[in-house]
């Protein structure tokens, strides 16, 4: 198994995860906040999406699907502390961006030399994630990190265990 093969089946796995959590739900359960610090799936989806966006194209700029205007002011931090619950997208929106964004994804890494996985990240994510192969390996792991979150909306919508 290589390095390729090792971030491949993350993000296949986290996608996957991610896919069994939020494919039976509808828009407003996407808007639900089950608790006051906890945000909503459409908010939690568009922060992933875009940090999966904004990491891909630090690394071959250019490769990524466009994303909507706003996308990542309204699914950022800032955004999230305001609360603001404002341009989120449908449900079916956020899974085809997602899908389209992780094709664009899968590209790239399948296009990187080793050489090139061991270079340095984007500037901006160095801080956690020091080099392209640790970058994109992160990409699905961050989906892992929020899948705990989306549970509990399942469990408060009383919808069935999916895995």
């Amino acid at each position: 198994m290589t390095s390729k093969d090792t971030i491949r089946q993350t993000l296949d796995m986290s996608q996957m995860i991610v896919d069994k959590y939020v494919g039976d739900l509808d828009d407003e359960a996407f808007r639900l906040r089950p608790m006051d610090d906890i945000n909503p799936i459409a908010w939690q989806l568009g922060h992933l999406l875009s940090f999966e966006n904004m990491m891909v194209e630090g690394i071959k700029p250019g490769v990524s699907p466009a994303l909507p205007e706003g996308f990542h002011e309204n699914h950022s931090t800032d955004a999230a502390k305001a609360k603001a619950d404002k341009g989120f997208q449908a449900h079916g929106d956020y899974l085809s961006l997602m899908k389209a964004q992780r094709e664009a994804t899968k590209k790239v890494l399948d296009g990187l030399s080793d050489e090139e996985l061991s270079a340095p990240a984007p500037e901006r994510f160095r801080n956690f994630t020091p080099t392209v192969a640790d970058g994109l390996n992160m990409v699905g792991i961050h989906n892992l990190m929020h899948a705990g979150q989306f549970v509990i909306v399942r469990r408060k919508l009383a919808k069935p265990v999916v895995i």
